[in-house]
């Protein structure tokens, strides 16, 4: 029988030529939305496919080494197969952002694409391994619009798939042949750390209160998210720069562009959560209201004083919970306080700190270009 990994193996489309030669722009030299370029202008959703079709042989074979079980709930848990194995129509697979950051980022460093597969393979894989255990310790029961592995398989089973990613993802770039192996490795290792030290400060976050000395300040969250959403991103981009040749200096830039994304994706993530089209979120709309979330809409909401503020804090603080009237009227809450307008300077504010990161490096244009178009993508999602 087929395994659902290997039948849903995407087809190769090469990002570059092996040895092509790409002319870095000089430091600061990207080229503006909207500037005139003799290339056709790239949409994010094709960047992204690019990038996926180029990194998916790899990345499904990595899968296929896994035992049977845990790989079909690994590939479950990326969209390409059914609960038992028959393989899905695609429609449950996620953007691959952090794979698309480590491809563009390499070929950024004048290097081709596939360099930096192996490293995209690895984010990606850890990227999954953290949502199989995010989703069981958040208690969430849907993602992508259908049962989350955890729902779906059982816990013990779903902690023991993302073990197994975890596992794979290191040993995938660990057998990497190149002189970077090794320094890839040990960014890796470390990303890994700061994942974990985010998720540690978000579980902590649940048992604060929502008003007085101990509650979550913003700066707070914005440091939360930045470990256990943007050291990731920044991993993604520094690891392709640093399998495509980049000098030290441009991976550093690269990682900390990488981790402003992360601040941004995050807090969109959390207008989502609140004001996100179900048929886009796959999650009912208010949900991270009625599940009381510390986010940062809510989180900057309730930073102003006054009458709504306080009203928004006695919902919150209502031990009955939040029905249907009740998250619609959180929600108004939130937005007359400006959590809403917070939260989007907020992601701007971010975004443009990435893109400075990104100018501060010689890059080649065409990379940099595309690398914007994905992040002005991030920011302008659907709600």
């Amino acid at each position: 029988m087929t395994s659902p990994v290997t039948a849903s193996a995407g087809t190769v489309r090469d990002a570059a030529p092996a040895g092509s030669a790409r002319k870095a722009a000089p430091a600061g030299d990207v080229t503006p939305p909207g500037a005139a370029s003799s290339e056709p202008s790239a949409t994010a959703p094709g960047i992204l496919a690019r990038c996926r079709d180029l990194v998916r042989p790899s990345l499904s074979a990595a899968v296929g080494r896994l035992h049977p079980w845990p790989g079909e709930m690994a590939a479950y848990s990326l969209g390409w197969c059914e609960v038992g194995g028959t393989p899905a129509d695609g429609s449950f697979e996620g953007k691959g952002v952090r794979q698309a950051l480590a491809v563009l980022c390499a070929e950024a460093a004048e290097a081709p694409g596939e360099s930096a597969v192996a490293g995209a393979v690895a984010v990606e894989l850890i990227h999954t391994f953290s949502l199989l255990h995010d989703d069981i310790m958040d208690g969430d029961g849907t993602r992508r619009q259908r049962q989350t592995v955890w729902k779906a398989y059982g816990t013990g089973p779903a902690v023991l798939a993302g073990d197994a990613l975890f596992a794979l993802a290191v040993q995938t770039l660990a057998e990497t042949p190149g002189p970077h192996t090794a320094a890839a490795v040990g960014r890796l290792s470390g990303t890994l750390g700061g994942l974990v030290h985010g998720q540690a400060e978000d579980l902590l976050f649940a048992a604060r209160p929502w008003t007085g000395p101990e509650a979550v300040r913003p700066d707070e969250y914005r440091a939360m998210a930045e470990l256990k959403t943007g050291t990731l991103l920044g991993c993604a981009a520094a690891l392709g720069g640093l399998l495509g040749g980049a000098p030290a200096r441009t991976v550093a830039a690269l990682d900390r562009a990488g981790r402003h994304l992360g601040v941004a994706f995050q807090v969109i993530d959390d207008l989502l959560g609140i004001w996100g089209d179900p048929a886009v979120t796959g999650k009912p709309v208010h949900s991270d209201l009625r599940q009381r979330k510390k986010t940062y809409p809510v989180l900057a909401a309730l930073a102003g004083d006054g009458r709504r503020a306080g009203e928004l804090a006695g919902l919150l603080n209502s031990p009955l919970g939040l029905d249907d009237a009740g998250a619609v009227r959180a929600a108004a809450l939130v937005e007359a306080c400006g959590g809403r307008t917070a939260t989007v300077a907020e992601a701007g504010h971010h975004l443009d700190a990435a893109r400075a990161c990104l100018r501060s490096v010689p890059l080649a244009p065409r990379a940099a270009r595309e690398i914007d178009v994905l992040l002005r993508f991030l920011l302008h999602r659907r709600l």
